[in-house]
């Protein structure tokens, strides 16, 4: 039996408030079908975080799992990039 790809995003951590959890931001561009601008698209995902520790700021790669929660059904998978702190 064949087993199916996990589906991988890349985006940026913008809460690290919760257990375990952080929400990413996945942000798209699509070309506008009418005007043929460039429109950027942001959807967030709760994503859940298991051995690695990403921060604010971060960018993750996340990966689909089974559910663990009612929001929870992807994974980080590792840093790609730290953010960088000012000050």
């Amino acid at each position: 039996m064949s087993e199916r790809r996990k589906q991988v995003l890349i985006g940026e951590v913008i809460s690290d408030k919760m257990d375990k959890t952080v929400v990413v931001q996945v942000t798209r561009k699509i070309q506008h079908p009418v005007y043929g601008k460039i429109l950027k698209r942001f959807k967030k995902y709760n994503s859940h975080v298991a051995s690695v520790n990403p921060k604010i700021g971060d960018i993750v790669k996340i990966s689909s799992m089974r559910p663990i929660s009612k929001t929870k059904r992807w994974q980080v998978s590792e840093i790609i990039r730290e953010s960088i702190k000012i000050g």
